[in-house]
């Protein structure tokens, strides 16, 4: 009966959590402007699940958002270069994978020694806070508008809260934040490098690009937007996790 309770219990998460993804694959909730930079949220959901109830959970999750990326690709087909995601090696398994190496990161950096973990922890915060102080910066310099701005404040005074936090506590954060960096590569990683292993023509043609430039092209898009995802991803998902233990406990 316990184990019945606790797979249907799965189920529901999952399927929340992929209701969730669907959502912000479909409104405006999924990209966050952060001035000179735009970060997507989609994948997050999957890092949550993964991170907060296994690989099964984080791979159902990941299936959910592919076939809602492949199906908004075929349906909707907003975008000059959305035929990529046509294929479901791009759209759909590394959304897949994504929970699977979200876990995995997470339970093998468990595994270090709490000292070192709440080193690591404060490093972590610290870097953040320093980039998002100098994102900060560069969007007052270049005149970001007011939401951009609002949101790159308020993520930096998260982040401030965390560094702060990580001084007084003995919470270790370090592996919710690999787990959430890693989940959120795969997902740049796998999707980038299949566009360019399979599309590499047809892409550069659809965004009006020289050939030679594809490979540039598509490293650019990796660093400028995986990067900032990235982070976001470990700002967010760290909340949600810790959010969710202090609820358990």
């Amino acid at each position: 009966m316990n184990k019945s309770i606790e797979r249907n219990r799965k189920l529901v998460i999952a399927a929340m959590l992929g209701a969730i993804t669907v959502v912000l694959s479909m409104t405006p909730l999924g990209l966050i402007p952060l001035g000179v930079i735009n970060a997507t949220t989609m994948h997050i959901p999957v890092i949550i699940a993964a991170i907060a109830e296994g690989p099964v959970v984080g791979a159902l999750v990941g299936l959910i958002f592919g076939v809602s990326s492949l199906l908004n690709a075929i349906l909707r087909n907003a975008s000059p270069v959305a035929f990529v995601f046509y294929n479901p090696l791009i759209s759909v398994v590394p959304r897949v994978l994504i929970g699977i190496t979200s876990y995995y990161s997470y339970t093998a950096m468990k595994k270090l020694e709490d000292k070192n973990l709440r080193t690591l922890t404060k490093v972590l915060w610290g870097l953040v806070t320093l980039f998002l102080a100098y994102l900060l910066y560069k969007n007052i310099k270049t005149g970001g508008t007011t939401l951009n701005i609002t949101f790159v404040i308020i993520l930096l005074v998260l982040c401030l809260g965390f560094l702060i936090y990580s001084f007084k506590s003995s919470e270790r954060d370090f592996p919710i934040a690999i787990g959430a960096f890693v989940g959120s590569m795969t997902n740049t990683i796998l999707v980038l490098g299949g566009i360019y292993l399979i599309y590499a023509k047809k892409y550069v043609e659809a965004l009006n690009i020289p050939m030679e430039s594809a490979k540039s092209a598509i490293l650019g898009v990796s660093v400028t937007s995986g990067i900032p995802e990235a982070i976001l991803s470990v700002i967010i998902t760290t909340a949600v996790i810790k959010a969710l233990k202090s609820r358990r406990c």
